[in-house]
């Protein structure tokens, strides 16, 4: 299966149990998918119809032959779980509106953020914690932050997000969740700092010591 083009993420997998990684892998790269689809597109129509194509792919990937290599790749994994991978697009969806405002980012935050991280966190482990959407809430505003081009638009997203993640890295992350926890505790840093550098080794540095530690 191909690499996430997100270092961090691809860093943060590799803390997740090897039995989980690979379905873990699959959602990210979903998530991947319906990014590049709103980053790529010039006509929100044309945008808009891609992301309910693969959003109806995903719904039945798991019983139908398709000629796209993701969904064959995620097709073991998916089960009865396509619609909810699928639904992710709705977030995506949100940054194809204009004006884009708070709305749309509460929207993007909770369809895409809420939802990615519950989901990663279903394959993780059997307990997931009831503050685990929250936590996926910021880390995807905060991801929204420094890609979009808006300032206002990306300080708004960095608001929201500090709002949300206030604590994260005092918050004590369980083994088999600290894949998500490493990215979490990263947004919380974003979310207060005008910039960001992925791969720098402070940042690898501070994943390594909260795959030790959970904190």
């Amino acid at each position: 299966m191909e690499r996430l083009a997100d270092p961090e993420r691809e860093l943060a997998l590799s803390y997740a149990r090897r039995p989980a990684r690979d379905h873990l892998r699959a959602l990210w790269l979903v998530d991947e998918k319906f990014g590049g689809i709103v980053a790529g597109t010039t006509d929100p129509t044309i945008g808009e119809m891609r992301l309910l194509w693969w959003r109806e792919a995903l719904t039945t990937a798991a019983n139908e032959d398709r000629a796209e290599p993701l969904l064959e790749h995620v097709k073991g994994v998916l089960a009865e779980s396509g619609g909810e991978w699928g639904a992710m697009a709705e977030g995506w969806h949100a940054l194809l509106q204009e004006p884009l405002g708070d709305a749309e980012l509460d929207r993007f935050a909770n369809e895409r953020g809420s939802r990615l991280f519950r989901l990663s966190a279903q394959l993780l482990t059997d307990d997931v914690p009831p503050w685990i959407e929250a936590q996926g809430r910021g880390w995807a505003l905060t991801d929204l932050a420094y890609r979009i081009s808006d300032p206002g638009i990306s300080d708004l997203a960095r608001s929201k997000a500090r709002d949300v993640l206030a604590g994260a890295e005092s918050r004590r992350w369980a083994r088999p969740l600290r894949a998500l926890g490493a990215l979490a505790v990263l947004a919380d840093r974003d979310a207060r700092a005008s910039e960001r550098s992925q791969g720098a080794p402070s940042r690898v540095a501070r994943m390594a010591w909260h795959r030790l530690t959970g904190r």
